[in-house]
């Protein structure tokens, strides 16, 4: 007799893996203006470094493996460290010649808003060859961030890109694909994300993101416009998205699943006052949606968990410095209480 294979279980996460230096400064200055830097640190950065660490420190109950590229170099030993006593699983992280890639991240103390500056490094290198999905058992993967990773950002003429390549492939291995997006202020949007789609059981974006991937305005005058959130979410599961689109921006958080069935959660009503940096937060949410998508808990429980430790997020001014066990990122709902928001 046959033995039945093991099922699967773990979180496998690839794309970009950053250095963030963390500068938390008095004012954003205009150009040529003088800034004072309060405070600074490092920490990590891209969506598959940040979302495995905070299921680690939210005591995820199932493994974590990595898949990426990062220099010879101090930041890239910086990371294997971090990753080792996370006990995250590096077999596909790689050593290449390029500098491990690296983030200036300013911060505004009074806001907690945050500005950027990206240097691409070795993650410019990364290619669907470094993805093997027959070396892992885990039952999710995440793949972050298109449009900031140069060789999957590439055309391929069966996919569209070679990120929906390395996410077909994944799907054909049996695992559940979700993806991430960066907030760039361009036009490519529509090249770049809409032929993955198709390959992607989960897709994670910002209202921004999903405005450039769809053309639906959803944010005005510096509000988000909540009632367009479902005609988003809807071109993007008509686009191919197979089970889950989320759509994610400070007030809340809405879902919604190929069947129709949608989910809207508000925000943790975290104080103004006590935000120390919003750095993270997007990928924080993915990590306690991703946590319960795993678990097999309902949509509903699992925006809960995304929310707070979105909020937990927020109390460190780096990506991943505020994350507590997922039991304590829930008592943060039940402290400060949620956001109410309709459609």
């Amino acid at each position: 007799m046959k033995k039945r294979r093991a099922e699967r279980a773990g979180i496998i996460a690839g794309g970009n893996w950053i250095i963030d230096h963390v500068k938390t400064v008095d004012v954003y200055p205009g150009q040529d203006a003088l800034a004072n830097i309060l405070h600074e640190g490092v920490s990590n950065g891209g969506a598959p470094y940040t979302v495995l660490i905070d299921l680690a420190q939210m005591k995820a109950p199932f493994p974590l493996e990595a898949i990426g590229l990062v220099g010879r170099d101090s930041d890239g030993d910086l990371i294997l460290a971090d990753c080792a006593r996370h006990q995250i699983h590096t077999g596909q992280l790689k050593r290449s010649s390029a500098r491990t890639s690296y983030t200036d991240v300013m911060t505004v103390r009074s806001t907690g808003r945050r500005t950027f500056f990206h240097q691409r490094g070795a993650n410019a290198l990364l290619d669907d060859r470094h993805f093997d999905f027959t070396r892992t058992r885990a039952r999710l993967f995440h793949l972050g961030y298109l449009l900031l990773l140069d060789r999957l950002d590439r055309p391929c003429r069966q996919h569209g890109t070679v990120a929906a390549r390395v996410l077909a492939r994944a799907q054909k291995h049996g695992l559940k694909t979700s993806i991430d997006v960066v907030s760039e202020d361009s036009d490519r949007f529509r090249r770049l994300v809409l032929p993955a789609l198709p390959y992607t059981d989960f897709c994670f974006l910002n209202e921004f993101e999903a405005e450039r991937s769809t053309g639906i305005e959803l944010r005005r005058g510096g509000k988000v416009i909540l009632k367009r959130l479902p005609e988003a979410a809807r071109a993007l599961i008509k686009a191919g998205v197979r089970e889950w689109v989320l759509v994610h921006c400070p007030e809340a958080v809405y879902a919604l699943h190929r069947s129709g069935e949608a989910h809207l959660q508000g925000s943790v009503r975290w104080p103004s006052g006590q935000i120390k940096g919003t750095v993270g937060a997007g990928d924080a949410l993915a990590a306690g949606v991703l946590h319960g998508l795993h678990e097999g808990v309902p949509m509903a429980h699992a925006l809960r968990q995304g929310v707070c430790v979105a909020a937990s997020s927020l109390s460190h001014a780096s990506s991943s410095g505020g994350i507590k066990s997922l039991r304590a990122c829930l008592l943060l709902g039940e402290k400060y209480g949620y956001r109410t928001v309709s459609l």
